[in-house]
């Protein structure tokens, strides 16, 4: 039988909403033992799981949610099919596409079990059975004596003792992530499921209709859905990819619902939304608004112009790097949201009068005054820092040149114990590393990778000196001199780039390949970096835990909610249905329908929507998934539900617990919630259930699958 158990501490009792006038908003990405103690508005908004049902991981909805490690997912059928987004399955077809055959852009079905596809040597699904509090053993043994590298080693170390600890089962992988900026520790088991392929992806017509165009906008019409299929050896067990697996036996899945909500109906979204910043502090907003992220935008657009050069006319190259420029564009979209809502809503000011009233209460409810001066000398050393990080990250962006780099530390590592190996390059790790390298086949081309190192050097070459590691300028190729290290190089060749897997740190000193000559000068640089992380994240994580708690005790004390930041961790949160006004004299209303589709389609990328689809809106073949006040189809529809990146593919609840839609994207006017969660205008987007199935229906005619799914229908 799955468990769950809670070492409920001191920190976690400061965590109690009860009394608290809770919210008007919908604010809050809760962990789901926290969960009981908002019963009460639970209720309120309509929703009829029971609280302590959905804090269960053994029990329904929860059992049927999933992660693919970066989106989120659910199991539809008791046969391991499972539903996500379009754009999370992307990386799975664009793999699987040719020039000659694009499932890309002609949408792939698999009719039977036998045609469905691999989605990748990295492909992963992860099923959360058991959570733990486990800060006392984190935090045994740390003293004040120890120094931030000294005091960040003895946390690492004692994590992946737990973590070696609980994957005696190597069905399971295990995490330790802290919760609260380290206040906490908890350690999550999820059943790894290494063979997972792709069943069903519409066309990117309809998959990815209105592409970067309407990405992060509304009103929306794209129909971001496709499936997965888990499977595993016979004895149920996870196993590596296998002609001889079998489909693995949801112990849970969801009833979908194609009875469809309507405005002001109450949701619940369960999935694994990947981070927030909503307890930074006002010089991280400030640095983040006028440095860091128009560093950031400056880079993305850079890249991918680059890109776009370097694959413009060749229709492979362009399929090989679809997948790549998509994640870069969504990358570059959100940050450019980010600072589009910076500028919109001063959150640094908002956040300086927090702090103010912070400190204030501070003053006095604490007597060690200390804590505040330390915390603002780690923050300032964390950004400066990050500075040189950003840097570095430029100076090495080079697919064979990470290639190289993680070769030779897997060398120099794989020569400790295990034990004292850095995390990410344990044992536990090596299956990763090799589907990294891996994946380079269907995502890599010499002339493109070469491309885009020559331009990240000549930015790096543009940065303020003052901002690079020092003696990193005089290891460095020249612009000029990288076609030399492409032309001499075999990392490109996926065979002789795998052999590096089993060689040892010597192979590695005597190698004539430019790229590993690259990585092994660069290496003690990279540490020294890596070490001076350490020691700012050690004094990071001695004194952001003892401001988190104060501020627990501050919220408390206003009877407010209080919920740790996302950090890629199950969630639930909660909301309703509901339009939004993104400006004065402005009021969007939240569902659009299959005639936008057609009124939006122009022929032109990247709004051409499927002659089928079209004809089946011109005809009216609406059927059961007609809504009846909306009198068409509806396609996607707008939430008051806190979300973040990681959501993508998150399973959007009824209130009794059937799927009614997969949660996709926020509109632009959303973005900064990741730092400050405004209820006026926060709305998540949603795609509807009833045009998925729809589509799958009138469209591209995936009967099987419909076939497999219970589907609960309008009654007559």
């Amino acid at each position: 039988m799955l468990k769950q158990s809670y070492a409920w501490s001191l920190a976690l009792a400061g965590l109690s909403l009860a009394g608290s006038p809770l919210a008007l908003a919908d604010e809050g990405q809760w962990q789901p033992h926290q969960l009981p103690q908002l019963k009460a508005e639970l209720k309120r908004i309509g929703i009829a799981i029971p609280a302590e049902k959905l804090a269960d991981l053994s029990r329904h909805p929860m059992t049927a949610i999933v992660s693919l490690g970066g989106c989120s997912a659910s199991f539809v059928s008791p046969s391991g099919l499972a539903v996500t987004n379009h754009h999370c399955a992307y990386g799975a077809v664009q793999r699987n596409s040719t020039a000659e055959k694009n499932y890309i852009s002609d949408g792939f079905l698999a009719k039977t079990r036998a045609e469905e596809l691999p989605a990748g040597p990295d492909s992963r699904m992860y099923i959360t059975d058991k959570v733990e509090n486990v800060t006392a053993r984190v935090m045994q043994g740390i003293t004040p004596a120890m120094s931030g590298k000294q005091r960040h080693e003895h946390v690492e170390d004692r994590i992946k003792a737990l973590i070696t600890e609980c994957e005696q089962d190597k069905a399971y992988r295990c995490s330790v992530p802290s919760f609260h900026r380290g206040l906490e520790y908890y350690r999550i088991r999820q059943m790894m499921i290494r063979d997972v392929r792709l069943v069903y992806a519409p066309s990117d017509k309809i998959g990815n209709f209105g592409g970067e165009v309407d990405n992060f906008e509304w009103p929306r019409h794209t129909g971001d859905f496709s499936f997965l299929r888990a499977y595993v050896g016979k004895d149920g067990r996870p196993a590596d990819p296998s002609p001889d697996n079998v489909p693995y036996q949801s112990r849970d899945f969801l009833v979908v619902s194609a009875q469809g909500l309507k405005n002001g109906d109450a949701i619940l979204l369960a999935g694994y939304p990947g981070t927030t910043s909503r307890y930074k502090l006002p010089a991280e907003i400030r640095f983040a608004r006028d440095v860091s992220y128009p560093a950031r935008v400056a880079d993305y657009q850079s890249d991918l112009s680059v890109i776009a050069a370097a694959t413009s006319g060749n229709a492979s190259a362009e399929v090989r790097y679809a997948s790549v420029v998509k994640s870069i564009n969504n990358r570059l979209k959100k940050t450019e949201g980010l600072l589009a809502g910076f500028a919109r809503k001063d959150i640094a000011a908002i956040r300086d009068a927090q702090d103010a009233q912070f400190r204030q209460w501070y003053a006095q409810n604490r007597s060690d005054t200390s804590l505040l001066k330390e915390l603002d000398a780690v923050i300032a050393s964390d950004m400066a820092l990050t500075e040189e990080e950003f840097a570095w990250s430029v100076a090495t962006n080079s697919d064979l040149l990470k290639s190289a780099r993680t070769l030779y530390r897997l060398a120099l590592e794989s020569s400790k114990p295990d034990t004292e190996r850095k995390a990410g390059f344990q044992q536990r790790d090596v299956s990763f590393i090799t589907a990294r390298l891996n994946r380079l086949e269907q995502s890599f081309l010499p002339n493109v990778d070469q491309a885009r190192y020559t331009a990240s050097l000549q930015r790096y070459n543009q940065t303020d000196a003052r901002l690079r590691p020092r003696g990193l300028d005089l290891l460095l190729p020249t612009p000029e001199s990288v076609v030399a290290l492409y032309r001499q190089s075999e990392l490109g060749n996926t065979a002789k780039r795998l052999a590096w897997l089993n060689k040892d740190a010597s192979a590695f000193l005597q190698s004539d390949d430019p790229f590993i000559q690259l990585a092994v000068k660069l290496h003690d640089t990279g540490m020294s970096l890596e070490d001076r992380r350490k020691e700012v994240d050690g004094n990071l994580e001695r004194v952001i835990p003892q401001y988190m708690q104060a501020v627990i005790d501050w919220k408390k004390s206003q009877g407010k909610p209080v919920y740790p930041d996302a950090n890629s961790t199950l969630r639930v949160t909660y909301g309703t249905v509901a339009p939004y006004s993104p400006r004065d004299g402005i009021s969007k209303g939240p569902f659009t329908t299959v005639e936008g589709i057609a009124e939006k389609h122009t022929g032109k990328a990247p709004f051409i929507a499927p002659d089928n689809l079209l004809t089946a809106i011109r005809e009216k073949r609406y059927g059961v998934f007609k809504d009846a006040a909306l009198g068409t189809v509806p396609v996607d529809f707008l939430s008051t539900a806190d979300t973040t990146g990681g959501n993508s593919g998150s399973a959007v609840l009824n209130k009794n617990g059937e799927l009614a839609g997969l949660n996709f994207d926020s509109t632009y006017e959303s973005i900064t919630k990741d730092w400050y969660f405004d209820s006026a205008i926060t709305r998540a987007i949603h795609v509807d259930i009833r045009y998925m199935l729809w589509v799958m229906k009138e469209v591209d005619h995936a009967d099987n699958l419909l076939k497999e799914m219970q589907i609960r229908y309008p009654a007559k």
